[in-house]
């Protein structure tokens, strides 16, 4: 049976990296297939554990180089402390790279006549190339080991090359003199590259942490420890590690819910703004759900831990979207397979370079030819075209779980902004979900204050699942029940109760009918009319004269009709299935704005009808919360789940809807248009760079006007390009979603 893994990889520095680490891990003994994220620096792995285990994969990866963290304890904190330990380092390099370079440049290019110039710039250079430097030449030999080249690969070349050269230079400036030449020596050009690929990558770091900051803002959620209570009533002090379900959890006012669990005593209203997206705290007793990441207000209660761990909501919805960030796009895996030929296409090209400016390049052919190969090398830059598509996809994840919206893959957030048909299920999706009182009509208002504290009292009682929807509705009001002197069920009409010495009757015509109880024209004519709007109807007499009529339904969610326009604006074709009957599924669609509709399809009808759409030529979308939506979700192109709806749909589904507002939906395909923007710019500008950079770098407007690009301006380029390319991500994450 294979297992499939994620794990952090360390020490990656380039697009290339991840090409090399993943090809080795996908030829390594055991493995079934892999997959290596540059920008969220994650490897997924899918392998049989009897072939193989995280101990040899680690060691497979660090064969080339490489780190790949396998502990699960504080797997996290450890990536987070390599990471903040490798943004250090490269600040040391950058910051005295930086220093070092200075003099050399000076030299360089305002005192080359100075007594040992060539010496001082000799020895600084050293320093700044093979100990500042030395990871490119390290990382690149190793790459080379396994017949492999990388970005390390083409700084390695230039830098030394250029040092090699400018060295000879100086030690044997005679050979040049000889030939009526000047000894011209680069150690500038290869010490600035140096510092400039160092900025490139600090600058690079830096912005890649703030891409992932939705993770760290989830995982902020979390609380560190948990007050246990044992059995004999006292509390300690546990790290969150060792909750195990079944346990007694002790919530204390302001704190953060550990685990997710059920009240057993005590009660507090808490904040699942993280989850539902609802301002309002949710007021938590005995027998209701608590979720991990939720914060208690000012109340206490002990819960029982029943998920914990990985089984957490919280835990589920940071692997969701850290599985969506380490997910490759289907334009990802063409950029990949370029990004793998690309760095043996330079190092040809490079080589090209310099034999045509040996057969072609006159009195100085050598030392121009040789200066144009490193230039090459060095302007050359995969990483901007590594990143494109990544650094987008991670800022549109987490832009996404900003608002609400959980992306489980790439591919959805790059298809999503294609879909031009969106199927809604109607319970719990376009509707509540459960039954609310709709109308609550009395005959004669004077008497309502006496009279709703008694229909409380009889439908607290009574177990009918409407009843429910009917306290609910007087509870909201702070009406008070009374104690009642008798109750009866009558099952499948309704329920009569006595109070004061008088009989009151709830339930259906029939019942009322039996009862002797006569309905008035009037009370005939707003019964029928609330029945023509689908909504059950249950009449409330006192003794034989009807006093209130009262309607319950499903309703439609408050911002459901707005949401459903805001799609039609965009062109998009709205449907609404149901299973519920036709004259309901009416009244519904027509409340909610939507046109085509059908009403009794059964599980497998709704897949057909996505498929239906789909021979028609429409990119569909699926929106449901149901399990018997999972047939549709699993068939539609574009599949969404609300966040409080069945786990089967919620697992099936791409994305999710953590807040069950409709709105998200229009928010999520601008989403998805404005990342697929972004990538199209990041490609762009990657392409266009090496089109043009790598021409001009070997010469090509030198028979023209006589210009060559200095090694240490491509540098400058090569850097910029790939800060440019993330920079132009992040501008997705302040982009506002409920604006055109």
């Amino acid at each position: 049976m294979l297992i499939k893994e994620t794990y952090p990889i360390l020490d990656m520095s380039c697009a290339s990296c991840a090409i090399s680490v993943e090809s080795m891990l996908k030829t390594a003994t055991g493995v079934n297939d892999a997959g290596v994220n540059f920008a969220s620096q994650d490897a997924w792995i899918s392998y049989d554990p009897a072939l193989t285990n995280p101990v040899q994969l680690q060691q497979t990866v660090r064969s080339i180089g490489y780190d790949m963290l396998i502990e699960q304890e504080n797997r996290e904190e450890a990536r987070e402390q390599s990471q903040q330990q490798h943004l250090r380092s490269i600040k040391d390099r950058t910051i005295w790279s930086s220093i070092l370079s200075l003099p050399i440049v000076v030299i360089g290019m305002f005192f080359m006549d100075m007594p040992y110039g060539n010496y001082i710039m000799l020895a600084l250079a050293t320093v700044v190339i093979f100990y500042f430097g030395r990871n490119f030449f390290i990382n690149a030999w190793r790459q080379a080991g396994h017949g492999k080249a990388n970005m390390d690969t083409l700084v390695a070349m230039s830098t030394g090359i250029a040092y090699l050269f400018s060295s000879f230079n100086t030690f044997f400036p005679e050979f040049w003199h000889k030939r009526g030449l000047h000894a011209h020596v680069y150690f500038e050009a290869a010490a600035v590259i140096i510092a400039f690929i160092s900025l490139g990558k600090l600058l690079e770091e830096n912005a890649k942490s703030n891409t992932s900051s939705a993770i760290k803002k989830l995982m902020g959620l979390q609380p560190k420890t948990v007050t246990l209570v044992s059995e004999n009533g006292e509390t300690s002090e546990i790290p969150i590690s060792q909750v195990q379900p079944q346990q007694l959890i002790l919530v204390k006012p302001g704190e953060k819910i550990p685990v997710d669990g059920q009240v057993i005593s005590g009660e507090s209203y808490v904040d699942e703004s993280m989850i539902t997206g609802e301002p309002v705290p949710v007021l938590k007793q005995a027998g209701n759900t608590v979720f991990a990441g939720t914060i208690n207000q000012k109340g206490s209660f002990r819960f029982q831990a029943e998920k914990v761990g990985s089984a957490t909501l919280l835990s589920q919805i940071i692997q969701l979207v850290q599985e969506a960030q380490g997910s490759k796009a289907p334009v990802q895996k063409l950029v990949d397979r370029i990004a793998g030929i690309f760095v043996p296409v330079v190092m040809g090209i490079a080589v090209l370079t310099f034999l045509l400016w040996l057969l072609l390049g006159g009195e100085h052919a050598f030392t121009q030819g040789l200066l144009a190969a490193v230039t090459v090398l060095v302007i050359a830059c995969p990483c901007a075209l590594g990143l494109a598509t990544p650094t987008a996809i991670m800022v549109g994840v987490g832009k996404g779980a900003e608002n609400h919206i959980l992306i489980k893959d790439a591919e959805s957030l790059e298809l999503a902004y294609r879909v031009n048909a969106v199927i809604l299920d109607k319970t719990g999706t376009i509707t509540e979900g459960r039954p609310a009182v709709s109308d609550l009509i009395f005959t004669k208002p004077a008497n309502t204050a006496l009279l709703k504290p008694i229909l409380l009292a009889i439908e607290k009682q009574s177990e009918h699942p409407l009843a429910a929807a009917v306290t609910r509705y007087l509870e909201a009001e702070e009406i008070h029940d009374i104690q009642l002197d008798a109750f009866q069920s009558i099952t499948g009409k309704g329920v009569t109760a006595v109070y004061r010495n008088k009989n009151y009757t709830i339930g259906n015509t029939t019942l009322l009918t039996e009862k002797g109880i006569l309905l008035t024209t009037e009370t005939t004519r707003t019964i029928q009319h609330l029945q023509q709007q689908a909504k059950t109807v249950v009449v409330f007499a006192e003794e034989k004269a009807v006093v209130a009529v009262i309607a319950i339904a499903d309703s439609i969610k408050s911002n459901s009709k707005t949401a459903i326009h805001n799609l039609q604006q965009q062109g998009i074709e709205v449907y609404m299935l149901t299973g519920d009957n036709q004259q309901t599924a009416a009244a519904i669609a027509r409340e909610a704005g939507i046109a085509q509709f059908k009403a009794e399809v059964l599980p497998a009808g709704k897949a057909e009808f996505v498929q239906l759409l789909q021979k028609q030529g429409k990119i569909v979308a699926m929106v449901g919360d149901g399990i018997n939506d999972s047939q549709a979700l699993a068939q539609a192109d574009v599949s969404i789940a609300m966040g409080r709806g069945s786990d089967i749909a919620m697992d099936v589904a791409r994305m999710t809807l953590i807040s069950s507002d409709l709105n998200s939906i229009p928010k999520a395909l601008k989403l998805s248009k404005r990342t697929v923007q972004t990538i199209r710019q990041n490609l762009f500008w990657a392409f266009i760079y090496n089109l043009i950079g790598i021409p001009v770098a070997a010469g090509i407007l030198y028979p023209v006007n006589g210009f060559l690009l200095d090694p240490m301006l491509a540098g400058a380029a090569m850097a910029l390009s790939s800060v440019s390319v993330v920079g132009n991500s992040l501008r997705l994450k302040f982009s506002r979603l409920d604006q055109a």
